[in-house]
């Protein structure tokens, strides 16, 4: 389904736990794909896998196709620092990699995203790509202020397929 140019999608605002991993699901073009993917963040994570899973899944028609300026639109809880999006890139990648937006933008809240990367000279990224496994890692450590979202994008960037894996 296609919105014709003059209307604007309308997605249900979301919100979630600081630690929680918040997955959604944007493709539905791939139904084996996805339950990879699920069952890749339910796994236990950590050095031995001693910490239990904390995922909130968003797997609604709604947001078919939605694109990442519209799932951050929809985001109301301001102490998330990143949300997973498992979209068309996810379903097609043997990784299974699903995109990690930032919703935070320099400490500035109120900003429209994309007007606050106009804004600014050197716009810090906005995106990156990470296997499922690597999520809950990305999670804290952004959650918790160990490593910031672009030494994680740059780890990424680094990487022959520009995909974060678990360290």
């Amino acid at each position: 389904m296609t919105l014709p140019e003059n209307l604007e999608r309308v997605l249900p605002g979301i919100g979630c736990d600081l630690f929680d991993v918040l997955v959604i699901r944007t493709d539905f073009s791939d139904d084996e794909a996805w339950e990879a993917v699920v069952e890749e963040v339910h796994r236990p994570w950590g050095p031995g896998g001693e910490f239990a899973a904390a995922v909130q899944l968003v797997d609604a028609p709604a947001w078919s196709g939605a694109t990442a300026d519209e799932v951050l639109a929809a985001l109301v809880d301001e102490d998330l620092v990143v949300v997973f999006v498992a979209d068309r890139g996810t379903m097609k990648s043997s990784a299974r990699a699903l995109l990690a937006l930032s919703t935070v933008w320099e400490g500035v809240s109120g900003l429209d995203p994309v007007y606050y990367q106009e804004l600014i000279e050197s716009p810090e990224p906005r995106e990156f790509r990470t296997t499922p496994a690597a999520v809950h890692g990305v999670q804290a450590d952004l959650a918790l202020g160990n490593v910031d979202f672009a030494e994680y994008a740059g780890a990424a960037a680094a990487e022959p397929d520009q995909v974060l894996r678990p360290i």
